[in-house]
């Protein structure tokens, strides 16, 4: 079994009913989006690239926020240090699968990008898996320097992107990283509700992007 992990800052139960809030709210809605914008894939586009594409960008969004859930709700319990491990790691798959499943909609190929961003997801989810006190820094700047790769590296995705879904990822990636700040900020009460809002938020600025993709008339 995982040994347990620091102990996490105590939080008032109004902080941690309003995350849990974001929490559930989070999963609805993307629970009941997710298989929306498959079915979209499938009518709109009907091609297999297209419809993989976005169940996996659907899988990751589904498996980042349920794994934020079930820690930040249940980390209390004895399960709750490996809900930790599968929070922080799910973050790592959900940026690779968004960058992939907009690279496959839109075609520029990309596929030294894809490669990038699948490797260092797979590096920041063994780091978070198998020593989650170390390396936190390192951590946090993966996390950033993943979800910016695509604005410095990816001009072909940039360029293939239509005007409306890019400035939707452009806000998404801006509201996540300006987030980072209240996540950091742990003397501000409801600091981690208000960096999961912005998550949330950040999160449906993006599916909304998606969304633009599979509907986008060539």
């Amino acid at each position: 079994m995982f040994r347990r992990l620091a102990p996490r800052v105590s939080y008032s139960r109004a902080e941690r009913v309003s995350d849990a809030t974001v929490h559930i709210l989070g999963l609805i809605v993307a629970a009941v989006s997710v298989p929306v914008l498959v079915g979209l894939a499938w009518a709109w586009r009907g091609d297999l690239t297209s419809v993989l594409a976005v169940t996996l960008y659907g899988v990751c969004l589904l498996a980042m926020l349920g794994c934020s859930a079930l820690y930040n709700i249940f980390s209390d319990g004895d399960w709750g240090p490996i809900y930790r491990r599968l929070d922080h790691s799910a973050i790592y798959l959900k940026i690779a699968g968004t960058y992939t499943s907009l690279i496959a909609l839109t075609g520029p190929g990309a596929l030294p990008l894809v490669a990038g961003l699948w490797t260092a997801a797979l590096g920041g989810t063994s780091l978070k898996l198998w020593a989650p006190d170390r390396l936190r820094w390192l951590g946090l700047v993966l996390y950033l320097g993943m979800g910016w790769a695509g604005a410095v590296l990816g001009g072909d995705v940039i360029a293939a992107l239509s005007p409306p879904a890019l400035w939707l990822v452009l806000a998404g990636g801006i509201l996540y990283t300006a987030g980072v700040a209240f996540f950091l900020w742990e003397a501000l009460p409801f600091h981690i509700t208000i960096w999961h809002g912005f998550v949330l938020v950040a999160s449906l600025l993006l599916f909304a992007a998606m969304t633009v993709e599979v509907v986008r008339v060539a």
